[in-house]
């Protein structure tokens, strides 16, 4: 387009030199030469402006042709990778400004986006927890073990990540699906032996529609009480769970990744208000919790010890959460959000000196709220960030990453040799603090405090055969040291982008230190107090364009 530019200025330059020159030099007293110059430089003049003319019509075509080449679908190999329209030099040269991902491809009228990244993990404990990218906290081994007297080292790939997003409006409609899957599926005994055959797992899997200010999401999901950096959103991106490497998330954050139907209401750009109907499960945690002695086996398949997937449910869990958004003092973010949910346990026995079955339920909730806020905001890349969270309640134990039991059960008696049972929730909580900061648009970090704690439920088993009746429940005298008090966890994360190109990807090294303590309800004599773990991640990672 210049070009075209430039050639119109010369041919128009050229042309009134021309006409300049063309006529002789008329006389002060020749008047008919004179008028007759004139008439020929108008008429120069106006054959110049139409040859103008032309040229700025045939500039605006090719504009339009320009365009519209550049809107229309672009091809893709086997592979899935579009055909670069760039040279690899230009590239480079554009590296930092926003384009599309390079690997995106057209079906029809929706756009198709992979992503992910491959991950080369490497990870040190200073005990054998047996674990490898994902950390068991409410199992640390204790001193008195043989396992805490071992470290462990791996080396895995298995938390590489891939996903696929597509996207399209239809109308009024705007339609976003999710699929994302990684490595951490249930692998075989001997995975380590020789090929390290890791198992593929199904992280999430949803689709999304937006239709004015209404949304509704359905599909395997972050739930509604997992912490967020911008409103209800449920992509990975927009959730506030730190810059952990751990595949165990950590302590202290509350979530699930679970069935669910949500909707939401977007009052504006800055509320929004959601409901959720979200996949239930009736949850005592491993080793934790003691049943009464003659309803054991009865309760055994009714209650999900971390072994019985096919526990039985009432419905579903209901969960609902406001959550607030803006930008000021230029262009810091606050979000806030607030929230509360349901739960039902229900169990079923014949009593003792009965003969028909007997059915006891208890309904528990909690609530839950996050804030995050720039306290500082500034150029090269340079912010420091507060964020928190946490959830109190009654019976919200499985949503505490998996760290406290939903409920124990109680024996009632009836008579003097009849007994009953009935669900007692157990109440629990947890709580994240922490710093966001960075110097420099590739170099982030972040610390943070986290920490579960429940509440002790025990009392005494009348259905003992014992002369001496024990206690049960959660917490009790002489309870298993798996039955934990209090969990908690400092950590350290430092994630460095050492190179970044929207077109080819960035390459990334992800660390993580932790410290960990976790605290029974019960310490028999002479055992120690708490377990204690030291671990650290250093990961080497190439993230897809």
């Amino acid at each position: 387009m210049r070009l075209l530019q430039r050639m119109s200025f010369l041919l128009l330059a050229t042309g009134l030199a021309l006409g300049q020159t063309s006529a002789p030099a008329a006389g002060p007293d020749d008047s008919t030469t004179v008028a007759s110059e004139l008439k020929a430089l108008r008429q120069a003049i106006a054959a110049q402006q139409q040859q103008i003319a032309e040229q700025q019509a045939q500039i605006e075509k090719l504009q339009k042709q320009t365009a519209d080449s550049s809107s229309a679908p672009r091809l893709v190999d086997a592979n899935l990778k579009v055909a670069a329209p760039v040279t690899a030099s230009a590239a480079m040269q554009d590296e930092g400004k926003g384009k599309e991902s390079p690997l995106s491809f057209r079906i029809g009228a929706a756009e198709f986006t992979p992503g992910g990244f491959v991950d080369f993990e490497n990870v040190f404990r200073s005990t054998n927890t047996g674990n490898v990218t994902a950390t068991s906290y409410g199992a640390i081994p204790f001193s008195n073990t043989v396992q805490g007297h071992l470290t462990e080292y791996r080396s895995t790939g298995q938390y590489s990540r891939f996903n696929i997003k597509t996207h399209a409006k239809f109308g009024e409609n705007d339609i976003t699906g999710y699929i994302e899957f990684d490595f951490n599926g249930n692998d075989a005994a001997n995975v380590f032996v020789t090929s390290n055959p890791h198992t593929d797992r199904l992280r999430l899997y949803w689709l999304d529609l937006k239709r004015h200010k209404w949304e509704f999401l359905a599909g395997q999901i972050w739930g509604l009480q997992t912490p967020n950096r911008v409103g209800v959103s449920p992509n990975p991106a927009d959730l506030s769970l730190g810059y952990h490497e751990d595949a165990g998330i950590g302590v202290g954050y509350n979530y699930t990744r679970a069935g669910a139907f949500r909707a939401a209401y977007h009052f504006n750009d800055h509320w929004v208000w959601a409901i959720e109907a979200q996949n239930p499960q009736q949850f005592v945690a491993a080793g934790e919790v003691i049943f009464p002695f003659a309803f054991n086996a009865a309760l055994g398949v009714q209650l999900d010890a971390a072994n019985n997937a096919g526990a039985p449910n009432v419905g579903p869990d209901i969960i609902t959460k406001v959550a607030y958004d803006t930008d000021f003092g230029g262009g810091r973010h606050f979000h806030w959000e607030g929230g509360g949910l349901e739960s039902t346990v229900k169990i079923t026995a014949v009593p003792v000196g009965g003969t028909t079955f007997s059915s006891h339920s208890a309904v528990g909730g909690g609530i839950f709220g996050d804030i995050l806020v720039d306290l500082f905001k500034g150029s090269q890349g340079r912010h420091l960030r507060f964020v928190a969270q946490g959830m109190w309640g009654d019976g919200v134990g499985r949503y505490l990453n998996g760290l406290a039991p939903q409920t124990v059960v109680r024996a009632i008696q009836t008579g003097p040799t009849t007994f009953d049972v009935k669900p007692s929730l157990v109440h629990s909580g947890d709580v994240v603090l922490g710093f966001e900061f960075g110097f420099h648009p590739k170099t982030q970090f972040g610390a943070y405090y986290g920490g579960a704690y429940a509440e002790r439920n025990s009392f005494i088993d009348p259905t003992s055969p014992l002369v001496i009746k024990p206690t049960i429940g959660f917490g009790g005298v002489n309870s298993p040291n798996s039955a934990n008090r209090a969990i908690q966890e400092g950590t350290f994360d430092w994630t460095q982008t050492f190179w970044k190109n929207p077109q080819y990807g960035a390459v990334q090294m992800v660390t993580q230190f932790s410290y960990v303590t976790r605290a029974p309800w019960f310490v028999a004599a002479g055992a120690p107090k708490n377990a204690h773990l030291g671990m650290s991640y250093v990961s080497l990672r190439y993230v897809l364009p």
